[in-house]
């Protein structure tokens, strides 16, 4: 590959796609992120967390957060773009996710507006009630600067991913009309206008059975504040996405969905985010290389530049074919996703081999964004740890990309759920055998079983090498 591939996020989209169909359109993006985007974004970063205005000067409730005008600019390019409408319009998910590859080289905390934005108006379309869906889907679906945002608010105080324990949001039904009441501690996106959110009806069981799905809009019927916003959090890192705790106080809120179905619902929310952390975490290795490829190409150490040095140029000949891998893993869940996000429970096998799929390219790329920004700053020596050059961002930023939609462990064992359960695994490697080296194959099968036929608490101890490997050998396999 040649290394000006690895500068362009939409050059290197090329090699992963046979035809873009929004070629045009994503190299102007990219374009404007490089003369005004990327230095609205450090500035943003740079700011730290923004200011919560919670009262206006007569006493009354707004909870605004004080970014710069200039945030807001950067922010409603990517939906002008079609980070969310082209969902719509084009029936399919991809050209979303190719805008958000490309925000993402550039700002991974600037990609979570959009995401979640997307993972709420994907089930309000498909659950929401006629009416709700009419009322509340155009707003999330404009062009323009009044475009709506979306957001997701699973985790509370006690934790995020295990749902069943945690959620603590309470929902009653009066007069037909749904009340929630509790607090969301990590709630990304905070002052959006729209919400979906896990809240466990009355009297529903005390797992994750017992919750369901509900759409929170920021103002009441009356025009009056739905939810507070009781504070942002400072991070460090993804700061172009306030972050905040939310308050919930008999906020009025639209079932999405079964009651009974509210687990599935909730799990396909987090699995649209997942792709796109998947995609994002590709884009950040991506950029992570090209600045270390950049900085060796001028940088001169006994005698030559580093990139002629053999070592270095091992390594980075390394890191572009490990790149290529993760790249394919991710853009194969995105595309099983594409084929199935339509689906409503009971779901096909197709759709779970997405699930598989889904969790590997989660774990994977997200470890490997971690590792390639890690060794771009080793590459930059002392000049890596500055702030006031990119590297040190990169590593900030590709340390929470394993935490967001559930951490490493949590893809671990909801992986090993879907091959136990569900035999995932036996499509996926039918799907890779054409592909496949056949001894490699044999060899990761072999594994794969006997570590799901240990008893439970052994299988989950061993699982994470073997899960590891077949993240490993799928994203080989597929960029072969």
């Amino acid at each position: 590959m040649k290394d000006e591939t690895l500068q362009s996020p939409v050059a290197f989209l090329k090699t992963q796609f046979e035809t873009l169909p929004i070629e045009n359109e994503l190299r102007a993006y990219e374009a404007y992120w490089e003369r005004a985007g990327k230095h609205i974004s450090r500035a943003v970063d740079r700011a730290g967390t923004p200011p919560l205005d919670m009262f206006d000067r007569f006493g009354a409730r707004i909870d605004e957060i004080g970014f710069a005008p200039e945030y807001w600019t950067l922010l409603k390019r990517g939906y002008r773009e079609g980070v969310v409408w082209r969902i719509f319009e084009e029936q399919a998910l991809l050209s979303s996710y190719q805008l958000g590859y490309i925000t993402c080289f550039y700002d991974p905390g600037l990609y979570c507006p959009y995401t979640v934005s997307m993972s709420t108006a994907v089930p309000l379309s498909k659950y929401g009630a006629d009416a709700v869906r009419e009322k509340f889907l155009p707003p999330l679906l404009r062009r323009d600067d009044a475009v709506w945002q979306g957001a997701t608010w699973m985790t509370e105080a006690r934790g995020g991913s295990d749902l069943g324990a945690n959620v603590e949001t309470v929902a009653r039904c009066v007069n037909g009309q749904w009340l929630l009441t509790g607090d969301k501690f990590f709630a990304s996106n905070a002052g959006a206008e729209l919400a979906v959110a896990a809240a466990r009806p009355e009297r529903a069981p005390q797992n994750v059975k017992g919750l369901a799905l509900f759409l929170a809009p920021r103002y009441r019927a009356d025009g009056s504040l739905n939810y507070h916003i009781r504070r942002l959090k400072p991070k460090v890192a993804t700061r172009s996405v306030p972050t905040g705790e939310v308050e919930l106080q008999d906020s009025e809120a639209y079932l999405l969905g079964k009651l009974e179905w509210g687990i599935y619902l909730i799990l396909e929310v987090l699995n649209l985010s997942r792709i796109a952390n998947s995609i994002g975490s590709v884009a950040v290795a991506q950029r992570a290389l090209a600045e270390a490829i950049c900085f060796t190409q001028q940088r001169v150490a006994f005698g030559k530049p580093l990139i002629e040095q053999p070592l270095m140029r091992a390594q980075i000949e390394q890191r572009v074919r490990d790149l290529h891998a993760a790249s394919a893993l991710a853009w194969y869940a995105a595309r099983l996703l594409n084929e199935v996000w339509r689906e409503t429970p009971p779901y096909s096998e197709r759709y779970h081999l997405f699930r598989l799929v889904a969790h590997l390219a989660k774990y994977h790329t997200a470890e490997f964004a971690a590792q390639t920004a890690k060794w771009a700053m080793e590459v930059h020596g002392s000049a890596g740890v500055l702030d006031e050059f990119p590297v040190e961002r990169l590593l900030r930023e590709s340390m929470i990309l394993a935490i967001w939609e559930g951490a490493p462990h949590r893809q671990i064992l909801d992986g090993l759920e879907v091959m136990k359960r569900k035999n995932a695994h036996k499509l996926l490697f039918q799907t890779l055998a054409p592909r496949a080296d056949p001894q490699a194959l044999e060899d990761i099968a072999v594994r794969v079983e006997e570590t799901l036929d240990l008893p439970q608490d052994e299988m989950e101890a061993k699982s994470e090498n073997v899960f590891s490997a077949l993240a490993r050998f799928a994203g080989e396999s597929l960029a072969h």
